[in-house]
């Protein structure tokens, strides 16, 4: 109701000033009636647009929240473009989400219906046809038929990308010069450790780490793997190994097992999947392990320089004294036939 309307135009200021009185008290009767008009007939009393109260908004589970109840839930809504960095980190932080989610869903490899891996034997052995013609050899299995048990033993044929791992089962005084020679040459490398080499270096372990090379499981106590036949022993091997570097370096062992000599069947590959491993043998080695008869740097040379050949995961012992002697020069040698150097990620793509 509109109370003004009704004053007459064109009179004394003093009759003004009353009527204005007697408009106010005229405008707060009106107010109250038609607030009370509302209340009893359950209408909403209209509001200035200023002051306008916040509509409801549909969440995701189709309840009605205000937008003060959304804040309060969460901001789970809010556009990556908005969050601040330091939120985007956190959140990249939650198991679950981002990269880490995706590696989670993801399907886990099935070989074809009716098709079972078999190995002739339990110990890794490799074939050469024609050593010195840089060709691939043949392992226990093809690298596609070990790939469906996320197990790998060399890369494409067609890039001249060498793949280097280090056995290290204990420490005798050998992986100073190995890494600096990889230092010298720019060149990241994949270090396998026991439990042995953890206890005796923890220094060594932690220098490895910092450097930016790989730490992969070569089991805790070294055993023949392919005997243990149940899966909460094949575990305690590789837990107790990355549970100890952790304490050591602070850092998660990345997920790589190689088997010690070698060693394996069918179900160790599938525990080790289980497990999140990827099984990693070789494509080229040496007789370097036997302190007692160490090769000399020309039989060394020749040996690998023979067996050579693209997309090589290669097999070295840090107790080897010839290892440490000849790395620097070899790491020469093979950038000088054209070969550079990968990391078992790019190879495994874990």
């Amino acid at each position: 109701m509109n109370c003004q309307k009704h004053i007459p135009k064109g009179f004394p200021a003093k009759t003004i000033g009353v009527l204005l009185l007697l408009l106010t008290l005229c405008l707060t009767g009106c107010g109250g009636k038609e607030d009370k008009n509302n209340e009893a007939t359950g209408q909403a009393a209209e509001i200035p647009a200023d002051t306008e109260t916040p509509a409801k908004t549909e969440t995701e589970t189709g309840t009605l929240a205000s937008p003060a109840e959304t804040a309060e839930a969460g901001t789970a809504d809010t556009a990556d473009s908005e969050k601040t960095p330091a939120t985007l980190d956190a959140a990249a932080n939650i198991p679950g989400t981002g990269d880490d989610a995706a590696q989670t869903e993801a399907p886990k490899k099935e070989p074809p219906e009716g098709w079972e891996l078999t190995l002739p034997k339990e110990d890794w052995g490799l074939f050469f046809e024609h050593p010195g013609s840089f060709e691939q050899p043949s392992g226990n299995a093809s690298p596609e038929d070990l790939a469906w048990y996320d197990a790998y033993y060399m890369g494409n044929a067609e890039d001249k990308v060498l793949y280097l791992t280090f056995d290290c089962g204990y420490e005798n005084g050998n992986t100073e010069p190995i890494l600096a020679a990889l230092k010298k040459h720019n060149v990241k490398a994949t270090f396998f450790v026991t439990g042995a080499f953890l206890e005796s270096a923890p220094d060594m372990a932690k220098r490895i780490a910092e450097e930016g090379h790989t730490v992969g499981n070569h089991t805790y106590n070294h055993p023949d793997m392919a005997a243990i036949a149940d899966l909460e022993s094949f575990q305690k091997e590789l837990d107790d190994v990355s549970d100890l570097f952790f304490e050591i370096t602070g850092t998660e062992l990345s997920p790589y097992y190689r088997p010690p000599q070698g060693k394996c069947n069918v179900d160790n590959l599938k525990m080790a999947q289980e497990l999140g491993y990827a099984t990693v043998f070789w494509s080229l080695a040496h007789v370097d392990w036997d302190q007692e008869n160490q090769p000399s740097h020309e039989e060394a040379f020749e040996t690998i320089t023979q067996r050579t050949h693209p997309g090589a995961v290669v097999l070295l012992h840090a107790i080897s004294q010839t290892n440490g002697e000849i790395l620097d020069e070899m790491l020469t040698r093979w950038e000088e036939m054209g070969y550079t150097f990968g990391t078992l990620k790019d190879l495994t793509g874990k």
